[in-house]
């Protein structure tokens, strides 16, 4: 067993990485535990970032921490907030950010290794 806050997890920066359309913080506390079956990330969009449309190999579930921010599919799109947990299906395409004006945080939980797919430029 390993507890771990995740202010003491290491922030890392990105501000120009092809899946997103701006800046992103993420930290990630299972990093450096190379057993874990689960990758754990937690990713700080700036007001109104989002990702482009994508899938995974594998399930995902997101749940939104702070802000407000959209999730959506090729047909539908929705409205999340913090509270909001979403089960992503494996090979479901969807992308997901923050709405123009907010900040948005999400923890995003997949399986270690799980292919992401990214389907637009």
């Amino acid at each position: 067993m390993k507890i771990i806050n995740i202010k003491d997890v290491l922030k890392e920066e990105f501000t120009n990485l092809p899946l997103f359309t701006g800046r992103i913080m993420r930290q990630s506390p299972l990093k450096d535990i190379t057993s874990s079956d689960l990758s754990v990330d937690y990713i700080n969009f700036a007001k109104g970032v989002k990702n482009k449309l994508h899938m995974h190999s594998n399930d995902q579930v997101l749940i939104v921490t702070k802000g407000r921010g959209i999730i959506a599919t090729e047909e539908k799109k929705f409205k999340i907030k913090e509270g909001d947990i979403i089960w992503v299906p494996a090979g479901e395409k969807h992308w997901h950010g923050a709405v123009p004006g907010s900040k948005f945080t999400h923890i995003s939980i997949t399986k270690a290794h799980s292919k992401l797919t990214q389907l637009e430029k």
